[in-house]
């Protein structure tokens, strides 16, 4: 004899074989996670997400950690990297041994970088002087305990530096001929981007032309050049740019085309000046020696 369960039966027993089954997977992927965790029990890092800084001067990017006790008597090795990835870039890299307060940088380190705070209490701050347009980026604190067991801990999202920079007039000039017409050309660089606006003649303003940013090595994200097209000869033009950090503005005056000098028509009174100068020179030179040979003869006399 067979036994049979109803549909509805086999379906709710059916579905408590699969609610212990996903408990037990989410029991054991618990237990897994724990157990993980536990390598990075009691560490902790807390960075800045963003920082902003003023061209030419210092700045400090905050950076500090906890760890396990027993790292505590361990050699730490501090890194900062600018990027992350392959393509990251360590620009600060320091040990502190055990024992000892200090961390001493490798024998090539830019000095630009120090360690502000000290890794001893758990300060992983970094300052760079006299900060410059192409500082800006990411940038990673990372500590090293070195022992028997190589532990290292990272803040993964990193702080964001911006350096900001007031607008710098790099080059104003003029280009073009008389038959295609002339153009001023106003090359600026400030953080962020400044804007850029042109007054011609009487200060009436003018529609510029945005002919960049342009690729300018690393000045790229910084620089741009705006065109002013069909500016007059005998006329000024003023390029004034500016952000939220500054203004700067610079004017020049459009010369009228000088004619071209005709060589044919300045040969003669050159020539003429050239005859008149080799004239002079034997003239003073036969008068130099009438005048030692009638001295000599007088010297002689007495």
């Amino acid at each position: 004899m067979t036994n049979t369960c109803p549909a509805s039966l086999c379906a709710l027993f059916s579905l408590t074989m699969d609610v212990r089954t996903l408990c037990r997977t989410l029991s054991l992927l618990l237990s897994l996670r724990a157990g993980l965790g536990s390598a990075d029990d009691g560490w902790s890092m807390n960075v800045q997400p963003e920082v902003r800084a003023r061209e030419g001067y210092p700045v400090v990017l905050p950076c500090t950690f906890s760890h396990p006790q027993h790292s505590q008597h361990s050699t730490l090795q501090v890194l900062w990297r600018l990027g992350h990835g392959q393509g990251s870039t360590v620009l600060y890299r320091c040990t502190s041994r055990a024992g000892s307060h200090t961390c001493e940088p490798g024998p090539q380190q830019d000095q630009r970088y120090r360690l502000e705070g000290n890794p001893r209490e758990h300060d992983l701050s970094l300052r760079i002087n006299s900060a410059t347009l192409q500082d800006s980026g990411r940038y990673y604190c990372r500590v090293e305990v070195q022992g028997r067991e190589h532990i290292s801990f990272e803040e993964k999202m990193g702080t964001r530096l911006r350096v900001e920079a007031p607008p710098k007039i790099l080059a104003l000039s003029v280009e073009g001929t008389q038959q295609s017409g002339y153009r001023a050309l106003c090359r600026v660089q400030g953080s962020p981007l400044p804007d850029v606006q042109w007054l011609g003649p009487d200060d009436l303003p003018q529609e510029g032309l945005l002919v960049g940013p342009l690729a300018q090595g690393s000045q790229g994200p910084y620089y741009t050049v705006s065109q002013l097209r069909d500016v007059e000869p005998g006329q000024q033009y003023t390029c004034s740019a500016s952000n939220p950090v500054g203004k700067e503005q610079a004017t020049l005056y459009v010369l009228p085309p000088q004619p071209p000098l005709s060589v044919t028509r300045a040969s003669p009174p050159l020539l003429l000046l050239l005859s008149v100068s080799v004239g002079a020179k034997v003239l003073l030179l036969v008068g130099m020696g009438v005048w030692w040979v009638q001295g000599g003869s007088c010297w002689k006399k007495e």
